[in-house]
């Protein structure tokens, strides 16, 4: 059965069209308007494999801020909505991923609760013309919509442009082990047997 999901998000400050298959290989579009969230939304497809298509239309006269969050929504809706009951997934990832001089664990748990803990600053406060601020907000809307717990933590880095990238594809490979199924079981992965 296949795990996709397609999301509609309209609000006054944004339209999103986001749809995703858990069980791609990284393909898709990502036309945010935002240039450096679409190179993030590329690094999140290939590393966690999921085709990713991504049409947004925000309120980019006032910044980027309704824009990347909604669009943070949308894909933890999609994935949340992709996974159905989450029966025959490993459910828990993780992993530390080295970039030059960043190093970033993430770690996820996909099982139908929130909860967010973030400890990677950026000291600039801008990558470009994108608020580095951005990238904690869009994970934080993200694992709500998820329904999952995500923490992050950069154990040391300097280049703001590498810290984004390597929160997002550390995230990325974290959520690609908890989503990938698990060849020991096809059951749903909590001993409540629901999640």
């Amino acid at each position: 059965m296949p795990r996709s999901a397609q999301i509609q998000r309209t609000t006054g400050e944004t339209e999103i069209r986001l749809s995703i298959n858990l069980d791609g290989g990284g393909s898709g579009t990502r036309n945010s308007g935002i240039g450096f969230l679409d190179h993030m939304l590329d690094l999140l497809a290939k590393h966690a494999l999921i085709d990713l298509d991504v049409d947004a239309k925000g309120d980019l006269h006032v910044d980027d801020h309704h824009t990347a969050e909604d669009i943070g929504i949308a894909l933890g809706q999609a994935i949340d909505q992709a996974l159905g009951n989450r029966a025959g997934i490993r459910r828990y990832g993780h992993f530390t991923l080295p970039m030059d001089e960043c190093l970033v664990t993430a770690a996820v748990d996909l099982g139908g609760r929130y909860a967010f803990e973030y400890n990677a600053p950026i000291a600039a406060s801008k990558i470009g013309t994108f608020d580095s601020e951005l990238v904690e907000h869009f994970w934080q809307s993200f694992a709500a919509n998820a329904n999952c717990n995500l923490h992050v933590v950069l154990h040391h880095g300097r280049n703001a442009h590498h810290i984004a990238e390597c929160v997002f594809k550390s995230v990325a490979r974290a959520i690609r082990m908890a989503a990938e199924s698990d060849p020991r079981s096809d059951s749903v992965p909590s001993t409540k047997g629901v999640l």
